[in-house]
């Protein structure tokens, strides 16, 4: 009887090892065992993109859930502010419309006044894609100095649009990466094709008309070759900022630029 009750106790343990084991694989994604977790109830996300680990807008929700509110509006709040105005005096009605968006972000906020060329633009929903440009030589087709990226902020069919970032062409920024937590001094950088490049980099803010820290000039060129820089800043703990670098002086004085967006470290 006793090697009986043992041999029941030693099945059971090991039924019960098994029934462990099967409950610790719930809740992994499928093929990789990374854990996931639901944004707002709708989307699934593994635990490891930048959109899941970027930190939340200060007063707001970040874009869509998962980008930084760059500009024209610093937050959800503001967002809706514009909404409401718009449906009882139809102010400002530019922010319906992606391309002049894009082309006020880049004349009016990052200050490239001779970047005053829509090349192309893709929209799908709520996302868009604005290519901007400067006037080709002798009439000649406009060059692209960036594509930005912009997303509708908020609910509804006049939901605004919102710079959210730009799209990697041969000229890139890529650290710190996007969402990333920073502090100052910051150091810049991404890769860049062209000749006697001079980077300019600036960090800039939704409600600041002059940069909050400036580092000018980089030289850099090549085929695809790293370039990077160090800029101090001063800016308030939890402020969204819009890190941009750009370069030209062969036809214009800005040729190409990218941005990319931060949080300052609390």
């Amino acid at each position: 009887m006793t090697d009986g009750r043992a041999g029941r106790a030693r099945w059971a343990s090991a039924v019960l090892a098994a029934l462990g084991l099967l409950a610790g694989a719930c809740g992994t994604g499928p093929g990789t065992g990374t854990p996931t977790r639901t944004v707002t109830g709708t989307v699934t996300v593994q635990r490891s993109s930048p959109a899941a680990t970027a930190p939340t807008a200060t007063g707001g929700s970040l874009v869509a859930g998962r980008y930084q509110p760059l500009w024209p509006f610093a937050d959800e709040k503001q967002a809706r502010d514009w909404q409401e105005s718009y449906r009882s005096g139809g102010h400002q009605p530019w922010h319906l419309d992606a391309e002049r968006t894009a082309l006020s972000f880049t004349q009016g906020f990052l200050g490239f006044t001779g970047v005053d060329q829509v090349v192309k633009r893709t929209v799908t929903g709520g996302d868009a894609r604005v290519s901007v440009g400067i006037r080709g030589e002798g009439g000649g087709r406009p060059g692209i100095a960036a594509v930005i990226h912009l997303v509708r902020f908020g609910a509804g069919p006049d939901a605004p649009w919102e710079v959210v970032g730009t799209d990697d062409t041969t000229f890139s920024l890529t650290t710190p990466g996007y969402g990333a937590v920073v502090s100052s001094p910051v150091r810049v950088g991404g890769r860049i094709t062209g000749v006697d490049e001079s980077i300019r980099v600036q960090v800039r803010a939704t409600g600041s008309a002059r940069p909050l820290g400036e580092r000018c000039c980089v030289a850099a060129g090549g085929d695809g070759v790293p370039w990077s820089a160090t800029v101090t800043f001063r800016a308030a703990p939890g402020r969204t900022l819009t890190l941009v670098a750009s370069t030209g002086g062969h036809v214009a004085k800005v040729e190409r630029f990218a941005v990319t967006g931060v949080r300052v470290a609390r």
